[in-house]
């Protein structure tokens, strides 16, 4: 016997230990649990992802965990914008007469599991359950399916993933030009998971053209730099200043021309984007917005002279094709400065990395290349896209990230199956293309392990 925890909740979930399959919220409307999503290792709700159907509405979103409801207003979530994509309240116990309200002010459902399950009475499971999902379809695809089948499915799913962002590059490039889209792609990928957003809509309001406009050409690099640093950091509506962990430039005066770049952008369309835009609390140094937003500046630096659009495209037609390309492309987006670069640095001669292989290569596979590929096929160079394609089948496998992570359990599989780039972005493709839709009946691995059975 042992109190309940929100990681025996957090078990009780995921498995769908629940004795009833017919359950209902504190408000009386019939729920039926589709997907129950993926396990989120960063700041907001315990599972992302989840697809329910609650009062015969399909529902997507986020689900958040609780021994008693009244742990959502202890915890501080109905104020924090982080937890608006919440569809589902799951508690033990439910000991509030307030409601689960958003801080966006819209109100979700509760789901007491204590109704449906022993574990209400004290007695849980040990070690809670970390496997794969019992309730999906495919979670013994893995025992079933030969690793040659499994293979193939998800090597079709990489390329799929691939031809998607092709297709939205093309979109991308008709609406907005070439250059801008390539930009953009790349601003959405420094804003990882969290700041996605917020960086495509930067980009939004300072394009590309800005970026590379003419300048005098008597002004140095440093300058160059900097007043880059100032247009983006000024119409992101971030604070410009210098720490170890903020390596941007001081502007000229002090700062004065930080607000000036805002004065400007709230008189015209552009306007400065609310700090509340971005997501900082709990960012690790080099995933903050700041240091990514000093690392394009660096970036574009880098690429002055040809343009940023004709650099990446140089960068993979130069790259010779064989087992170290991708070292090459990835040292191509690297952004490593020294420290005494940063005006007023007295700690000596140190390497501050703005922009990690990890990310370089992240920014390669799901950027770089389906642009290139589009690129080249629109622009009469098949062969740089025909290239960018063979790269792309060709990359070594990426960071491991928390879908893959996620993905690998749920389907059983041994991790050295997922040896590729190609093989990481199948997985992803079959886990938003299908698990976060509720589409359990369109998936692959679904279909063929229910053969299996007949």
């Amino acid at each position: 016997m042992k109190n309940i925890t929100e990681r025996d909740i957090v078990g009780i979930w995921q498995q769908q230990l629940l004795e009833s399959g017919c359950l209902a919220t504190e408000d009386g409307k019939l729920l039926m649990i589709i997907y129950p999503g993926r396990l989120n290792d960063e700041q907001g709700a315990d599972f992302q992802g989840a697809v329910i159907v609650s009062g015969g509405r399909l529902l997507r979103g986020d689900i958040e965990i609780h021994i008693n409801s009244s742990g959502w207003y202890e915890h501080g979530h109905d104020i924090d914008a982080v937890y608006n994509r919440i569809v589902l309240h799951v508690v033990m116990r439910h000991n509030s007469r307030k409601p689960t309200r958003l801080q966006n002010g819209r109100e979700v459902p509760v789901l007491a599991l204590g109704k449906y399950t022993q574990l209400a009475a004290g007695t849980c499971p040990a070690p809670v359950f970390s496997s794969a999902f019992s309730n999906t379809p495919c979670n013994t695809a893995a025992s079933l399916l030969s690793e040659d089948t499994l293979a193939e499915i998800l090597d079709k799913a990489g390329e799929e993933r691939f031809l998607a962002k092709v297709a939205g590059f093309q979109r991308d490039s008709a609406r907005a030009g070439a250059g801008q889209a390539l930009y953009q792609g790349m601003m959405g990928a420094l804003g990882y998971s969290r700041n996605k957003l917020p960086f495509l809509e930067l980009s939004r309001r300072v394009p590309l053209r800005c970026l590379e406009s003419e300048s005098p050409s008597d002004v140095s690099e440093a300058e160059w730099l900097g007043r880059r640093q100032v247009l983006l950091l000024g119409v992101a509506g971030l604070p410009f200043g210098q720490s170890h962990d903020i390596p941007m430039r001081n502007p000229p005066g002090d700062g004065r021309e930080v607000e000036t770049v805002r004065l400007r952008a709230a008189s015209h369309n552009t306007g400065v984007m609310s700090p509340d835009a971005w997501h900082l609390r709990r960012v690790r140094p080099g995933n903050s917005p700041i240091t990514r937003l000093a690392a394009m500046s660096h970036l574009l630096l880098r690429y002055r002279e040809k343009g940023l659009l004709d650099g990446m495209l140089n960068l993979v037609g130069e790259a010779p094709l064989g087992r170290d390309c991708h070292k090459i492309l990835e040292a191509g987006l690297e952004v490593s400065i020294d420290d005494n670069c940063i005006s007023g640095s007295s700690r000596g001669i140190n390497r501050v990395t703005l922009l990690g292989r990890g990310r370089a290569a992240d920014i390669i596979v799901n950027v770089l290349l389906p642009f290139t590929f589009a690129w080249g096929h629109f622009n009469g160079r098949p062969e740089l896209g025909g290239k960018a394609g063979d790269i792309y089948r060709l990359y070594p496998r990426l960071t491991l990230n928390s879908v893959e992570r996620h993905m690998t359990q749920q389907l059983g599989l041994d991790a050295r199956l997922v040896k590729s780039a190609k093989r990481q972005q199948g997985l992803i493709h079959i886990y938003k293309t299908l698990c976060s839709l509720g589409r359990c009946k369109d998936c692959p691995l679904g279909q063929l392990e229910s053969r299996n059975h007949i």
